[in-house]
């Protein structure tokens, strides 16, 4: 068996496979001896059946079965071998010449190969890196959320500017039936708190969605409509009130703090306020961390030049999957993931190159993390070194929960590589301010 390889250009080659009538005679022939024992074909005894017979019947099949299995073995070895990366998979190249009755064969397959390119980690524009802080606004809001959490709450007569209000939303088009609880405070424009103010029990109004609520969001909830419902829904609805009830704040004390954080943790607001800011701005880190890695892809995918084998992979993507699809469909389906395939490379030559790579200890490692961080939710603070390693051989032996941990576990490894070698601009903000500068209006 002979192999060559004939580059078209930096993208595109060609592999020429010629097999020898020696690299497969043996191999065929043995199995066809084998089928010859065991055939059973009218008018023969079992193993008497002529050889002739036998290759006429069997010999392209076992031949065709035989030398694919070669091809397989010899590509993928030459491909190791050589250390050719490529995109896809080897696609045959139709020959009109062809045919099994020659003993000697020659195939050929397309390849299209990785580009080449270098990986700009400091751009003329710094990539901006949110710190998400918590505002005293914000805390005094977390602080009356909970106050009121934690309070008494007791019916009341009719509907007040503190009310509690429950009540059936209805409406036929679009179909909306959906009992639902709200603070009168969260209800906008005079007319609509009108309508409101001094009802009670068992009265039905009638409400204008545009602008019912302070957020769309809200209303998505309240109503029970679709994301894409709510943003200028613009309907009546009918609202028959079911209760009524008024809450009075718990006192920001010890017995308070107590429930909230456990026996003395927090002695006095000052301490609850602290505990309230870290807790947040933690959370609000993951937040900011993810942004920042999604405005890094963005970056680099934007500042990181080169091209692709875009005509080689279209025609992969025709014939790769179970059934061929169209060659528009091929096309459209490239350029949907060739944003995603471009990182992909990217981010391939960032971890080869700076040794990001992960093994299977560090992906066990970080499971068993994740593992105690789920039992510590369920009050399992201090499990054994033992109970976690089974867990988490239990878990890994699971591809699909295999496969999402190390994905997490390299976008980890990832972020502390840009956070470290990337050119960043931090830029601290509050978490209302961040969220209309990263995300516009529609609060996520």
């Amino acid at each position: 068996m002979n192999i060559t390889k004939e580059n078209l250009d930096a993208l595109n080659a060609v592999i020429k496979i010629d097999v020898a009538e020696k690299d497969y005679k043996e191999k065929v022939e043995k199995i066809l001896t084998d089928y010859r024992k065991t055939a059973n074909i009218p008018g023969f005894r079992k193993g008497q059946v002529p050889m002739g017979m036998i290759k006429k019947q069997y010999g392209q099949a076992v031949l065709v079965d035989e030398v694919n299995k070669l091809l397989q073995e010899a590509l993928n070895k030459y491909l190791t071998d050589e250390k050719l990366d490529i995109l896809g998979n080897p696609i045959p190249k139709p020959n009109m010449q062809f045919s099994w009755d020659a003993a000697d064969l020659t195939f050929e397959f397309e390849l299209g190969l990785a580009p080449d390119f270098k990986v700009n980690l400091q751009p003329k524009k710094a990539v901006t890196h949110y710190k998400v802080t918590a505002d005293k606004k914000m805390l005094d809001n977390q602080i009356n959320d909970i106050a009121e959490r934690y309070g008494k709450i007791s019916s009341i007569n009719e509907i007040s500017k503190t009310a509690n209000i429950t009540g059936f939303f209805k409406n036929e088009e679009p179909l909306i039936d959906k009992k639902s609880t709200f603070k009168f405070d969260k209800v906008t424009g005079k007319t609509q708190q009108k309508e409101l103010l001094g009802k009670k029990v068992g009265d039905v109004v009638t409400l204008k969605t545009k602008g019912l609520f302070k957020d769309d969001h809200f209303m998505q909830n309240v109503l029970g409509v679709s994301h894409e419902h709510a943003h200028g829904l613009d309907i009546e609805v009918t609202f028959t009130i079911e209760e009524i009830t008024q809450t009075e704040p718990a006192k920001v004390d010890q017995e308070l703090f107590d429930k909230i954080f456990g026996k003395d943790v927090v002695k006095t607001k000052k301490e609850m306020l602290a505990k309230l800011k870290e807790d947040a701005e933690k959370h609000f880190e993951q937040q900011a961390d993810q942004q920042l890695l999604n405005a890094i892809t963005e970056n680099l995918i934007e500042n990181t030049k080169f091209d692709l084998p875009a005509e080689f992979l279209q025609k992969w993507l025709a014939t790769a999957g179970e059934n061929p699809i169209s060659a528009e469909e091929a096309k459209a389906q490239y350029e949907q993931s060739e944003r995603g395939l471009r990182y992909q490379l990217i981010e391939g030559k960032i971890a080869t190159e700076h040794k990001l790579q992960t093994t299977y200890q560090d992906l066990k490692e970080y499971a068993k993390t994740y593992i105690k961080a789920q039992m510590a939710q369920y009050g399992q603070m201090n499990p054994e070194e033992e109970e976690l390693d089974g867990i988490a051989d239990r878990i890994l032996q699971n591809q699909d929960e295999a496969k999402k941990l190390q994905d997490q576990l390299i976008s980890q490894k990832l972020l502390t590589f840009y956070k470290e070698n990337m050119k960043l601009k931090v830029k601290e903000i509050t978490y209302d301010n961040f969220i209309k500068e990263v995300y516009g209006d529609d609060k996520h």
